[in-house]
């Protein structure tokens, strides 16, 4: 497999500019004769199809949630980055561009975060014409606050619902195309395969989730916006659909699946309360603006937090990086906080938690200027635990809430499989091993507003491919494969749940391969991951029948997907050997317990190929090279 990124030429802060005069361009009446498939109506896929609809393309969109307004990224809580500078704080593209590289690591394509920091200053006035309430000062000025990992005051926010407020600025762009007949909505239908004529991306098989029907669908390329595989760990701050099934049919299609192993872990979640749980509830990082980390100092200090007086108190983020404090990005601060709580100073049923405490926030602004930045999720909190976070500390731990790995895709966001384009938080392209807070929202809107409307047209213009047909022979053969998978899963009849299979898995790779990992526990993980998938295919119960609204037959095929993604996960987190943001492998670290990295022989991005059933996946390296920025040891002291 050959991996050609296509990073344009020149200086860093003119490749956009260039490559976007380079491309080939689709005359406006000409658009009218393309046909895109777009999977996924969350932030990216939304805002990518109501964009393509506006220029003219005819779009399918398919969400297996019933409406596109209940996508995933009406999840996010605390606010999106851009570099905007309105504080006068220093911020600029640079700093943005500098502080998102080295957020991940120096494990990101350079030329990618570049551009993502360039288009955020376009993502802002977009919303704001559409209307987003985005938080505004006394003058009326847009509102700024802080986030992980940054010196800036550059996250723009709607209290503590901005996924929310962004997702219903695209919805309403999405309705507005769908009224005039350009995007016609596949709503609660589920992408089961990808379909490729003649080496490229032509079309899906979809299923039906109310009637069962198994359809194939035909355009000239496809998008895929479908989100991240965090669910593989069973609990995490996902809703509950979320899966890899998409982005791993397209893998086995051909589409390249870079760096599975980096995965991130949110310092601020409420933390597992029982075995009953299905999922878990993220506090937003925007409250270490105000909140204050701590522990006891001593180990076995069981006392009620408000009798703990400040000196026996271990503010342990101010303490071992004092230059951002509660700041710290998430993989260093989530690290840190089960090092205290491995010592035995963790809070809270079974010591796992830490405190977050306003207190000092109360005492200096108020209650009512905290109620008024954060009282959405103080109402959460407490409606989820019975305690109210004025009075007392929040207990927060650190839970998987993002994955920065993903399909591999070029500069032009397309994928190994030409005309399948992938954007969000289903590529890979530009986090590196640790994404940076309020990051995850502005990449999803720049790929959807402002990438994939120009490289798509290019797309068009340079492949000249025949318009696919229903009844050509990949069609067919694609669906009768998911039609014979169906049945298969309906024929097993076992005596396990599929909810039982899926809460095993998730509890060894967090075990194995969560926080930490190390070389014993991944090759465990490499036996035990098959031996579990070999039972499900033997064993399992699947109710109920195709031909109905089955949602134990929807989780049974997202968790086969799973039990085949978590073997690459453990394998590409075997093969890296060094530590790098979420990727942290106990054997590489520095003597204070950071991640080391290993610039002389990790310095790259890895695509692994799918070779066929039964074979070990294809590692394919593309070398990260920098033009602007200096490899060094990332310190945040």
């Amino acid at each position: 497999m050959k991996l050609d990124p296509k990073i344009p030429a020149g200086p860093l802060a003119l490749k956009w500019d260039r490559r976007r005069f380079e491309m080939k361009l689709v005359n406006p009446a000409n658009k009218r004769k393309f046909d895109v498939i777009v999977v996924g109506t969350g932030l990216a896929g939304a805002a990518a199809a109501a964009s393509l609809a506006e220029l003219g393309y005819n779009i399918q969109a398919f969400c297996y949630q019933d409406s596109p307004r209940r996508a995933h990224s009406i999840a996010a809580q605390g606010g999106i980055n851009a570099a905007k500078n309105y504080q006068n704080d220093g911020d600029s593209i640079q700093r943005l561009f500098y502080d998102t590289i080295k957020g991940g690591d120096f494990r990101a394509r350079e030329a990618n975060v570049y551009r993502l920091a360039q288009l955020s200053v376009s993502i802002i006035d977009q919303c704001a014409a559409q209307g987003v309430p985005f938080a505004r000062e006394y003058g009326g000025l847009l509102a700024n606050r802080s986030f992980g990992g940054a010196q800036v005051s550059r996250t723009f926010y709607a209290r503590g619902q901005t996924g929310q407020q962004l997702l219903l600025g695209a919805y309403q762009a999405l309705c507005r195309q769908i009224g005039l007949g350009k995007v016609k909505m596949f709503p609660r239908t589920e992408m089961l395969d990808l379909v490729v004529v003649n080496g490229h991306a032509k079309g899906i098989i979809t299923r039906s989730l109310v009637t069962g029907e198994i359809t194939a669908h035909a355009a000239d390329a496809v998008i895929l916006a479908s989100g991240g595989y965090g669910n593989v760990f069973y609990l995490s701050t996902n809703a509950k659909g979320c899966n890899v099934t998409a982005s791993w049919r397209a893998y086995k299609k051909g589409a390249a699946f870079a760096n599975p192993c980096y995965t991130q872990i949110h310092p601020t979640c409420i933390p597992v309360s029982g075995e009953h749980q299905s999922k878990l509830t993220l506090m937003s990082e925007s409250l270490r603006n105000d909140g204050r980390v701590w522990v006891p100092k001593k180990k076995g200090d069981n006392r009620p937090s408000r009798q703990i007086p400040e000196d026996a108190r271990d503010y342990f983020l101010e303490r071992k990086y004092p230059s951002f404090g509660n700041l710290a990005p998430r993989d260093i601060s989530s690290r840190a906080a089960k090092e205290v709580c491995d010592e035995g100073r963790g809070v809270g049923p079974g010591g796992r938690g830490v405190y977050l405490d306003f207190a000092d926030a109360i005492g200096r602004i108020g209650e009512a200027a905290v109620r008024e930045r954060y009282g959405n999720l103080f109402d959460m909190y407490e409606k989820i635990t019975g305690e109210n976070a004025y009075q007392a500390p929040m207990r927060i731990y650190p839970a998987v809430h993002y994955t920065m790995g993903g399909l591999w895709v070029d500069y032009d966001l397309m994928s190994t499989v030409p005309g399948l384009f992938v954007l969000g938080e289903a590529n890979f392209s530009d986090h590196g091993a640790n994404r940076l807070g309020a990051s995850a929202l502005m990449q999803g809107l720049a790929d959807g507003y402002f990438v994939a409307p120009y490289t798509l047209g290019h797309y068009f213009a340079t492949a000249k491919e025949p318009k696919p047909r229903l009844d050509q022979p990949e069609f067919k053969k694609a669906a009768a494969d998911m039609q014979e998978l169906t049945r298969k899963l309906l024929a097993i009849n076992g005596k396990r749940t599929v909810n039982s299979f899926h809460k095993e898995l998730g509890a060894m790779m967090w075990e194995k391969c969560g926080m930490a990992r190390n070389e014993k526990g991944l090759k465990e993980l490499l036996v035990q991951i098959p031996a579990l998938r070999q039972e499900f295919w033997k064993n399992v119960k699947v109710a109920g029948q195709n031909e109905e609204l089955n949602q134990n037959l929807e989780h049974a095929g997202r968790v086969a997907d799973f039990l085949e993604f978590a073997e690459l996960l453990a394998l590409d987190a075997l093969d890296r050997r060094e530590s790098c943001g979420g990727h942290f492998r106990t054997e590489f670290q520095t003597d204070d317990g950071e991640a080391k990295r290993d610039d002389e022989n990790f310095a790259y991005v890895a695509a692994w190929e799918y070779a066929g059933p039964g074979r070990s996946p294809i590692l394919n390296k593309e070398p990260l090279t920098y033009e602007e920025v200096h490899l060094s040891t990332r310190s945040y002291k």
